[in-house]
């Protein structure tokens, strides 16, 4: 067994001061692979957090080892809220906490053997950094895509800051955020927006020129949630009028009830009086619901009717108004036409209600909702006809009498891009005596120290505690800077980009320089990206906004950021379930690492199973991983096996063996299937024992594949048991021959008069009439041959031989 601790301490301490891992650009081609950067918590990594950095370190290893100038960069995705809650808890600064984790992580991340070069990576707390966070966002604004509105928000009064939908859960029924289930309510309040509504088309276009699991575009482009349709104009007995849109005119003689969403202005202007006490209620109700609730979880269908009723453009029938939690402000206008015969949701709500249910195509049960094709029934305009047929028509007469028009809509909202707490990117706004912002041009807007950062009572940023900062005077006029901070998501919107610009003594080439349009042209897009699927409608889609809006203003030379992305599965606890420190089922890699060592660890977590698939930790699959390492070092410290550098002294079969290892590994390399290619090494391992005699180039082009696995084994054998002198990762993939990836000798069958009498032993190099008198001259062949005449012979190539006497 060899002394891991010893040998893994050893060359992490000289590739380091070699600077083996530092990055070159030697004008061979690129390959930027990319990890999903860490935020840097407090308790550290465990083991299924290398899982992704293992795979992209054994892809940036594979293509240095294949002639590519790689980027495989690390870095901290470091401002949020986690660090401002341990501050608040503590008494500790946040940057304080936040510095040490990072040099925790790092030290943890060294301790694998990744190929990171340290002097790129990227903080983004660095002033340095978020200096170009500013800046983006000051295009934005400068281009009428960030503005300030007042908006309903999610607000959690202890966590002191604006959550988005995606950050609160429901538990009990109530609204609460998922980070220390602290109570949230619906609350206006004057935000910073992001106008990400103004990019759907192009985020929807995108995703058709990029190499995404299905899975993950599915959830991008339905979160985005794109419906051509058409509004149609409702009167009303109370003499209002509004539009509804709608993807499905044709069922417009099945609508039996409109339903109104809660935050809708129209419903004070509905409600008759007899109706407002039950309506107002109902409303203060549905705010404590969150939109998941509403849309998805809620199965009761609630809603109030209003007290008055909307008129059926084409029938010319009253049908009432209600509010109805189900309905989003968000989508279309904010009201949706109930046709129960053709829709569950709506068939459910009418049958709570006691509402009519028309069915408008034709079918045969009635006691559900009937959402397939068919021909159009109880509808003048459109009877016999199928659903699109029914839909053009329907569309030309409300156009034609002006009673309707298409039009489009989105799922996907704007953009919150406000924070109430102190950990962030500052804005670079001034906000005059109206109120109305001015862009602070001089960056970066430094965030500036403070003791006090616990969030205010009325919800505004701690920084607003901090009167000597907020008050400036330029030219004798008076401004307040924006208190707010940017959210998390801005700084790992563009910090693939950060690494490209990053120097080795911590300062940024300018975002908008020509010297960084060299450098997007040389590297973009990211070529492959690996993380967690978690990500797909935060992170990469406002990553993907950003960029296009960078290509757009002529700052980066590609549409999209990354064009292959693959999710990672996750590594789950020894009982199956996801690691917690709640449930005790998290496994501290420092301590596998100590014991087991970090090659071990590698070599497991890339064998378990596919690289996309989630699998549980087992103490039996390291402790195979150790064995099977172990083993290989004593193969190249046995005395009593030798080593030539002759091909002529070793077995044509164990050649045939490794030319095979090497095609085959070098084909599941390039598909990521990490753990069949680990599995080709211990095929070729144990050939290599069946035999007494090696040859030198063999073992050498074996620890160059095994150096993308498990680098600091690799590099002591080749270094020792081979005596090189260079370092393993600066070698070459090793080359295969064609003809020795198949087996020469063959097993083949004789035949006489087509029956199965006898084999023989050939090799592929053999002509037919060797194998034909080979066959002769076998024994069983010739005694049934004796006395016969032979008066034909049919060779299949390497297949079979058949005698016909």
């Amino acid at each position: 067994m060899y002394n891991h601790n010893l040998i893994e301490k050893k060359w992490q301490k000289v590739w380091k001061q070699q600077q083996v891992f530092k990055f070159c650009d030697a004008n061979k081609p690129k390959y930027y692979v990319l990890d999903m950067f860490p935020y840097p918590s407090g308790s550290g990594l465990h083991v299924g957090h290398p899982k992704g950095y293992t795979a992209t370190d054994i892809v940036a290893r594979f293509k240095q080892l294949n002639g590519f100038d790689v980027l495989h960069p690390i870095g901290w995705d470091a401002f949020g809220l986690p660090a401002e809650q341990y501050a608040l808890s503590t008494g500790h600064h946040p940057k304080e906490f936040t510095q040490t984790n990072i040099n925790h992580f790092r030290e943890q991340l060294t301790k694998f053997g990744f190929t990171y070069d340290f002097t790129k990576e990227v903080d983004t707390t660095d002033p340095n950094y978020y200096r170009w966070t500013q800046w983006i966002f000051s295009q934005l604004f400068k281009k009428g895509l960030a503005e300030i509105r007042d908006v309903e928000v999610n607000w959690c009064e202890k966590l002191g800051t604006v959550l988005a939908n995606e950050e609160v859960l429901l538990v009990k029924g109530k609204m609460v955020s998922e980070r220390g289930e602290y109570p949230v309510i619906k609350k206006p309040m004057r935000q910073w927006v992001l106008k990400i509504t103004a990019y759907a088309d192009k985020l929807l276009d995108g995703l058709d020129k990029v190499d995404w699991p299905e899975s993950l575009k599915s959830i991008q482009r339905n979160w985005i949630g794109k419906s051509i349709g058409a509004l149609v104009k409702f009167k009303t007995t109370s003499k209002v009028a509004f539009q509804v849109f709608t993807t499905r005119v044709d069922t417009l003689y099945g609508v039996t009830y409109l339903a109104i969403a809660p935050e809708s202005d129209l419903i004070g202007k509905l409600t008759n009086a007899k109706q407002k006490k039950a309506v107002t209620a109902y409303i203060k109700q549905a705010k404590s619901k969150t939109e998941l609730q509403r849309k998805e979880l809620d199965k009761t269908k609630s809603g109030v009717f209003l007290g008055t009723y909307a008129i059926n453009p084409i029938t010319k029938k009253e049908i009432p108004l209600y509010v109805a939690d189900y309905v989003l402000a968000s989508y279309g206008t904010g009201i949706v036409m109930g046709v129960p015969g053709h829709d569950q949701r709506d068939y459910e709500f009418a049958k709570k209600h006691d509402l009519p249910i028309v069915y408008v195509i034709d079918h045969e049960v009635n006691n559900v909702a009937y959402e397939d094709d068919g021909q159009h029934i109880n509808s003048p305009l459109i009877n016999g006809l199928n659903i699109n047929e029914s839909k053009k028509a329907m569309l030309a007469y409300l156009l034609k009498n002006k009673i309707g028009a298409t039009h489009t809509t989105y799922k996907l909202k704007d953009w919150l891009f406000s924070r109430q707490r102190y950990w962030g990117e500052p804005f670079p706004i001034l906000l005059d005596s109206k109120n109305q912002p001015h862009l602070i041009n001089d960056l970066p807007v430094l965030l500036p120290p403070a003791t006090k950062i616990k969030p205010t009572k009325n919800g505004e940023s701690p920084l607003a505690n901090l009167k000597d900062w907020v008050n400036v005077t330029i030219k004798g006029k008076h401004f307040k800077r924006d208190t707010n901070t940017m959210p998390q998501w801005a700084g790992s919107c563009w910090y693939y980009l950060g690494y490209l610009l990053k120097q080795a003594n911590g300062s940024y080439i300018d975002l908008n320089s020509n010297e960084a349009k060299k450098l997007f042209k040389r590297w973009l897009p990211v070529d492959l990206y690996i993380g967690g699927q978690e990500h797909a409608v935060l992170h990469l889609l406002y990553a993907r906004f950003w960029h296009r809006f960078l290509y757009d203003i002529g700052i980066v030379p590609t549409q999209e950021p990354f064009q292959r992305i693959i999710n990672q599965g996750m590594i789950l606890g020894p009982n199956g379930e996801k690691m917690s420190k709640s449930k005790g089922n998290v496994i501290n890699p420092d301590e596998i690492i100590e014991s087991h060592g970090a090659d071990a660890l590698r070599l497991y977590e890339s064998f378990m199973g596919p690289l996309t698939a989630s699998l549980p930790w087992t103490d039996e699959g390291i402790n195979g991983m150790r064995k099977w390492l172990d083993r290989v070092y004593r193969l190249f410290t046995n005395n009593e096996i030798k080593i030539t550098k002759n091909l002529n002294e070793i077995k044509p079969d164990l050649n045939v063996a490794y030319h095979k290892f090497i095609k085959q590994v070098e084909h599941e390399m390039q598909h990521l299937n990490f753990n069949v290619a680990i599995s080709q090494m211990m095929i070729y391992i144990n050939a290599c024992y069946a035999h007494d005699t090696l040859l030198f180039t063999h073992l050498e082009n074996f620890l160059i594949v095994l150096s993308c696995f498990a680098p600091h084994l690799s590099e002591e054998l080749w270094h020792q048991a081979l005596k090189r002198q260079d370092f393993v990762n600066q070698q070459q993939w090793p080359k295969y021959d064609e003809q020795f990836t198949v087996d020469q000798q063959l097993t083949l069958p004789i035949q006489i008069n087509g029956k199965l009498r006898a084999t023989i032993s050939i090799t592929r190099s053999m002509n037919e009439k060797t194998i034909i008198n080979l066959a002769l001259n076998e024994s069983k062949i010739n005694s049934l041959l004796k006395g016969q005449t032979i008066k034909k012979t049919i060779y299949i190539k390497e297949k079979i031989l058949n005698l016909i006497v």
